[in-house]
C-alpha cells in the first residue's frame, strides 16, 4: 500500500523542490535480514536484528556497520535511547523455546552490552519502544495498545489503544508519538495525550517493524525489504494528491407527470462541478441547453431547466454530463502549525459563521454542547477535533429519509451523512469555526456504477491550510485510524458537485439537483434523479 510516497505526487499550490511528509530522502541496507527496533543516539543509529540477535550501530549517513553488541535475549524488538544508555524490548523474553513468550524490557550500556536493568514488559508482546524524556512507551501488537510505563519497575502509566490492529515500530519527536502498523503498510502521529491519530502517512515499504527520530526526520526501518528509510516530516506541503482518474458522470434528471392534472410549473436546478483540489472538469454537456445558469450567494453555479404546463403522461429529460480528472487528496495537518481564529479573513468569517434553519447555533442545546466539548480550546485544529470526537461517540448512523435540524440531530442520537454534517457545521460555528458542507455523487469503483445515495460532508477553514474536509460520518469507526482517516481526506471517487454555506435560492439544503413545481390538483408525478459513472480511457 506505498500510495504516497512510491508513486509520482502532484503537489498543489506547492514546487516539485517541497518535501512532502513521508517522503524517503535516502535508504540503506540492513546488515541482517530480520531487523526490528531501531533508535538513534544522538550520533548513529542503533538497529535490533532478530536473526543474528545482535544490536548494531551504523552510521546513518552510509549506513555502514560501526560496531556490534549482542542482544540482551533472543528476540530483540523495540529500541529506545534515553540519553546514555540502549533500552531495548525482547518478545521471548530470557527464553528462546517458541512456547515462551513473556515480553521483556532491558537496559543496556552501549559499550559493551552489559545488561544494567532487566523489566517484565508492561505487556506481553511489546514490539516498537520509545523514550520521552521520562518514561519508556511501547506498543503491543496482540492487546493492540500503546503503554507508557515507568523504567524503575515497569509499572504501567497510562495506556490507550493502538492506532490500528498490528502496530510494530514507535517513536518520539519531542511532541508526538509515531506508531507503524504492517496490516495497514501506514505511519501515524499520535497525540501522546488523547491518543488520537492526527497524521497518516504511508510506510515507504509493506512491513515497517522500527521507527526512530533525528533531526526532524524519521527513520524506518522494514523487515520487508531489509532496509533503512530516511523520511521528511513537518515540511512546507501541506498536501499531496494522487492516483489520477479520469471519468464521465452523466447526472440524469426526470420528472413525469402521471394526472390527471398538470405540472403547471416546473423548475429544475443541477449543480455544476467546479475545479478543486480533488477535480479538474474538462468538460460539461446537456442534451438540452438550459435556460439559465444561475449563481447562488455560495458562489454554486447551477443549470436551469424551465417546463411549463405539463400534461399527464408527459415526461421530462435533464441529462449533464462531467468529464473530469480526480485525485486522492491527503492532508498532513501539524495543529501547532495551524493559525488562530483570528487569522481567519473576516469576509470568510461573515459568510460562514451565519446562521441558519438547520443549524440553529444559538439554541440551548448546541450552545451548552459547545461549552462541554470545546471549553476553553482556542486552536482551530483541536476545536474542530473535539467535536469531531464528540459526535462519532455521540450519534449512529441512520439513514430514515429525514434532514433534521442539528438541535434536533443531538438530541436524537442518529443522522445521515447530511444530519452529521448539519450538527458538526453547527457546532464548529458556534464555536467561532467557519464551516460548509460539499455533496456530490460518489462512484464504488466498479467500472460502469449507477449512484442513487450521494454523500455529503463538511470543509473547515483552519487558517495557514485553508479550506480542509473531514467527514464525521466516515469518521463513526472503532479504532483511532478509522476515526482519523477520513480528517483531510478526499477519495478519487468523489465528483463534488454542490458547495454551501446553508440554504441557497436554487439547490435550497440539496445538493447535486433541486425541483420546485406547482400542479394542478390531484396531479401524482413521480421524480427520478441518479448519476451514472463511466470509466474513461485517456
Amino acid at each position: 500500500m506505498k500510495k504516497f510516497n512510491l508513486l509520482i505526487l502532484f503537489l498543489i499550490g506547492f514546487t516539485s523542490a517541497n518535501a512532502y511528509t513521508g517522503e524517503v530522502i535516502k535508504s540503506f541496507d540492513t546488515p541482517g535480514n530480520y531487523p526490528t527496533g531501531i533508535c538513534y543516539d544522538g550520533k548513529n543509529l542503533w538497529l535490533a536484528d532478530r536473526e543474528t540477535d545482535k544490536l548494531y550501530c551504523l552510521d546513518p549517513e552510509t549506513g555502514k556497520v560501526i560496531r556490534k553488541i549482542e542482544s540482551p535475549s533472543y528476540w530483540p524488538m523495540g529500541l529506545a535511547w534515553d540519553g546514555e544508555y540502549l533500552w531495548n524490548a525482547d518478545f521471548r523474553g530470557r527464553s528462546d523455546k517458541s512456547e515462551d513468550r513473556d515480553g521483556m524490557i532491558f537496559k543496556i550500556d552501549p559499550k559493551d552490552g552489559t545488561i544494567l536493568r532487566t523489566l517484565h514488559a508492561p505487556s506481553s508482546s511489546p514490539k516498537g519502544l520509545t523514550w520521552d524524556g521520562k518514561y519508556l512507551w511501547c506498543v503491543d501488537d496482540r492487546s493492540d495498545k500503546v503503554i507508557q510505563f515507568s523504567t524503575v519497575d515497569g509499572t504501567t502509566i497510562k495506556s490507550f489503544p493502538s492506532p490500528s490492529k498490528d502496530p510494530k515500530g514507535m517513536t518520539y519527536d519531542g511532541r508526538y508519538l509515531w506508531i507503524s502498523d504492517r496490516e495497514t503498510d501506514e505511519i501515524y502521529m499520535v497525540d501522546p495525550e488523547t491518543g488520537f491519530v492526527l497524521i497518516i502517512m504511508d510506510a515507504p515499504g509493506n512491513y515497517v517493524h522500527g521507527l526512530a527520530f533525528s533531526e526532524n526526520k524519521i527513520w524506518a526501518a522494514d523487515h520487508e525489504d531489509d532496509k533503512v528509510y530516511k523520511l521528511k516530516i513537518r515540511d512546507d506541503v501541506k498536501f499531496v494528491k494522487q492516483d489520477k482518474q479520469l471519468h464521465k458522470v452523466t447526472f440524469k434528471h426526470s420528472v413525469t407527470c402521471y394526472g390527471p392534472g398538470r405540472i403547471k410549473s416546473l423548475d429544475v436546478f443541477v449543480a455544476l462541478p467546479a475545479d478543486r483540489v480533488n477535480q479538474a472538469i474538462k468538460e460539461i454537456t446537456y442534451n438540452r441547453k438550459p435556460d439559465d445558469v444561475i449563481t447562488d450567494k455560495w458562489d454554486q453555479k447551477a443549470a436551469y431547466f424551465k417546463f411549463r404546463n405539463l400534461k399527464p403522461g408527459t415526461k421530462t429529460d435533464v441529462k449533464v454530463t462531467t468529464v473530469f480528472e480526480s485525485y486522492t487528496v491527503r492532508y498532513f495537518i501539524y495543529p501547532e502549525k495551524v493559525g488562530l481564529l483570528e487569522d481567519i479573513p473576516e469576509e470568510i468569517r461573515q459568510k460562514y459563521l451565519a446562521d441558519d434553519e438547520k443549524y440553529q447555533i444559538s439554541n440551548p442545546g448546541i450552545q451548552n454542547t459547545v461549552k462541554e466539548v470545546v471549553g476553553d480550546e482556542t486552536n482551530p485544529y483541536w476545536i474542530m477535533r473535539k467535536i469531531h470526537q464528540y459526535l462519532i461517540g455521540h450519534l449512529h448512523y441512520l439513514m430514515d429519509g429525514a434532514w433534521d435540524t442539528a438541535p434536533t440531530v443531538l438530541t436524537n442520537g442518529h443522522g445521515s451523512c447530511s444530519e452529521y454534517s448539519f450538527a458538526f457545521i453547527a457546532l464548529c460555528k458556534a464555536a467561532g469555526l467557519p464551516t460548509r458542507y460539499v455533496g456530490s455523487t460518489w462512484d464504488r469503483k466498479e467500472k460502469a456504477y449507477m449512484d442513487d445515495v450521494y454523500h455529503r460532508w463538511v470543509e473547515v477553514y483552519l487558517p495557514n491550510y485553508g479550506w480542509v474536509p473531514t467527514d464525521p460520518t466516515h469518521g463513526d469507526r472503532t479504532n483511532p485510524r478509522d476515526q482519523a482517516f477520513p480528517i483531510g481526506y478526499v477519495s478519487n471517487a468523489a465528483l463534488i458537485t454542490t458547495q454551501s454555506g446553508g440554504g441557497s435560492k436554487t439547490m435550497e439544503w440539496t445538493y447535486n439537483s433541486n425541483e420546485r413545481y406547482v400542479t394542478e390538483p390531484k396531479t401524482n408525478l413521480n421524480i427520478t434523479h441518479f448519476a451514472d459513472w463511466d470509466k474513461v480511457e485517456e
